[in-house]
């Protein structure tokens, strides 16, 4: 394992995470830096990570590429801007011009949250995510299981751009339910410019007494929806650490894929996030 593509920190003195209420969030009420990443990925052998996005604030990209060029580990960033906007394009040339601006790799926005289950496919999103496309990035989904069906439409309607379902579209594990997620991950995998992350499973899970066999099912549909070569590991820190630790997620996914061949396990933990984000 060496390439981690997913994971977040957060500093609630610069501003506050609005996402994070309630008791059982309350554990991950603290700021978390790329050094307590580093405190965790380096012992089970990752070397470079993604930072993704974690609010809908303008300035938490460009603080993200700051980080990247100041912290060796952060070899990507997945940012965040206004896909409705006029100017998408012109927002990400200037993005790029910033410190770090080299580092940038693709564009998230927490679609879970959109009451429009079709929000991806809005004349204005459409023509935004094709601004991500002409700029050569990725656009990472955080979607829910109802909403993969407009994912479909939106990757057929736009082939020239690379979508990345983070957490395998959220399914819902902690009730053991398959259907109808698995049939909408396969009408996604079926197409060639999709990529799943291997990631957010365990919060997907009962926190307290999740099991590995409880995610085998949705691991084994992933890995013969979209194969190897188009799945990447994700460790999902430090939302992870609500449910299990950083090493219990990454042992967890190589028990989980200790039945592939050496090659496919390499490409799940290195050799697609390597490709996908240009690492």
């Amino acid at each position: 394992m060496s390439v981690d593509a997913h994971h977040h920190v957060w500093d609630l003195s610069v501003r506050d995470q609005d996402w994070i209420t309630g008791p059982e969030l309350e554990p991950i009420r603290r700021t978390f830096t790329i050094a307590d990443l580093e405190r965790q990925a380096r012992p089970v052998g990752v070397d470079r990570t993604v930072l993704v996005q974690t609010v809908t604030v303008a300035e938490e990209t460009p603080e993200f590429l700051a980080l990247a060029e100041r912290n060796e580990i952060v070899a990507g960033v997945v940012g965040w801007t206004d896909l409705t906007s006029a100017d998408v394009a012109e927002t990400l040339a200037r993005l790029r011009e910033l410190p770090g601006g080299s580092y940038l790799r693709g564009i998230r926005h927490q679609v879970q949250g959109e009451a429009d289950p079709e929000w991806l496919l809005r004349p204005d999103v459409r023509r935004g995510l094709a601004a991500v496309a002409d700029a050569g990035l990725v656009y990472d989904l955080l979607v829910l299981p109802h909403q993969l069906p407009a994912c479909v439409k939106a990757a057929q309607s736009l082939p020239a751009l690379t979508f990345v379902l983070d957490h395998l579209g959220k399914p819902p594990i902690a009730s053991g339910t398959l259907e109808p997620w698995a049939s909408h991950i396969r009408a996604l995998a079926a197409l060639p410019n999709t990529v799943c992350k291997l990631s957010g499973m365990v919060t997907e899970a009962d926190w307290k007494t999740w099991r590995v066999e409880d995610l085998r099912p949705y691991t084994d549909t992933v890995v013969d929806a979209f194969g190897p070569s188009r799945l990447m590991f994700g460790s999902d820190w430090p939302v992870c650490t609500l449910a299990a630790s950083y090493a219990d997620v990454s042992d967890t996914a190589a028990v989980l894929t200790r039945g592939l061949r050496d090659d496919e396990r390499h490409q799940i933990f290195e050799d697609t996030a390597t490709r996908v984000y240009r690492l």
